[in-house]
């Protein structure tokens, strides 16, 4: 049978035992270090790297599988991360500072390729080669967000769907439209708070800004309702869309989309029908989740796997 149908792979951050628990449980098996199945393919959907115990195991996985034509992988928010931290810029520096916050960020990954410098060098190469999104004419897959007028900006920069090192370089101009559209597309589209609700996020971080179900209408919900994660400080007053500079939302009729990213505690569940979120916190003591699609318009719970 011709290998047509989509496993999809939420966020693995490094879990490597995780990731071949998850693909056994689904019927991949291993062959010359490359895990196949014969009628079905994977579709990772970023951040491979960071906070995990088996980064460099994680990535050969999924690198086999990908250069096998077992797999396609996105780019996540940690690969695009690492990729602007190394980046030099013409006047001193990196594309990314390299602060406190970022170097933790790294530093597991960092130190698991301690005197492998030219082997993680080739990773970031490898890295600048995934598409920051996926579409074909049963679904859609990104990392963080799909909103169509941001995907039309995103597309005039990239090519076949990748970051050339012109549009690298051109990513990190804070407040551009492009800028605006990676950091909607690979960390999550979000609004402005009041200073009396901002919170503090996973990491401890002071957050001012909100990150939203982007695909329900924002005209039509309050604070509460449209935060991806419950948060008891938001008030339940409607949004004041006066102040947002988009209010598009993914529509009820579009392809079922596929994301990771948030790093939710629920039990796996789909949120919408076309909608369905695969980051389930692997990296925080939560699951690993998997989408076993085939094609239907319509999606299911019983069609997700977690390990």
């Amino acid at each position: 049978m011709k290998k047509t149908m989509i496993d999809f792979i939420g966020d693995i951050h490094g879990h490597a035992d995780e990731l071949e628990a998850l693909l056994k449980k689904m019927g991949y098996t291993k062959k010359n270090k490359v895990y196949s199945h014969p009628e079905r393919k994977v579709l990772f959907v970023g951040d491979y790297i960071d906070r995990g115990p088996k980064i460099r195991k994680t990535l050969k996985i999924v690198r086999r599988m990908v250069e096998s034509d077992n797999a396609i992988a996105l780019m996540g928010n940690h690969e695009y991360n690492a990729i602007c931290f190394h980046y030099p810029e013409t006047k001193g520096g990196h594309l990314r500072n390299h602060s406190i916050k970022n170097i933790l960020q790294h530093y597991k990954t960092l130190k698991e390729f301690k005197n492998r410098q030219d082997e993680y060098d080739n990773y970031i190469d490898w890295f600048k080669t995934l598409p920051l999104f996926y579409e074909t004419e049963y679904f859609r897959a990104v990392h963080a967000s799909w909103i169509e007028s941001t995907m039309d900006e995103l597309k005039l920069h990239l090519k076949n769907g990748r970051l050339t090192e012109e549009a690298i370089i051109n990513s990190v101009k804070n407040g551009s439209l492009f800028n605006n559209a990676i950091e909607d597309t690979l960390k999550g589209k979000e609004i402005p708070l009041n200073p009396e609700n901002y919170f503090k996020d996973k990491d401890g971080f002071i957050r001012e800004n909100l990150r939203i179900k982007w695909w329900e209408d924002p005209s039509k919900s309050n604070y509460k309702e449209l935060s991806i994660h419950p948060l008891e400080s938001l008030p339940d007053t409607l949004i004041d869309v006066t102040k947002l500079s988009n209010t598009n939302y993914y529509p009820q009729n579009g392809k079922p989309v596929f994301f990771g990213h948030y790093w939710l505690k629920e039990k796996p569940a789909i949120f919408r029908d076309n909608i369905c979120c695969l980051d389930y916190s692997v990296a925080k003591k939560g699951k690993l989740v998997a989408y076993r699609f085939s094609n239907e318009k319509v999606l299911s719970n019983k069609n997700i796997i977690y390990v």
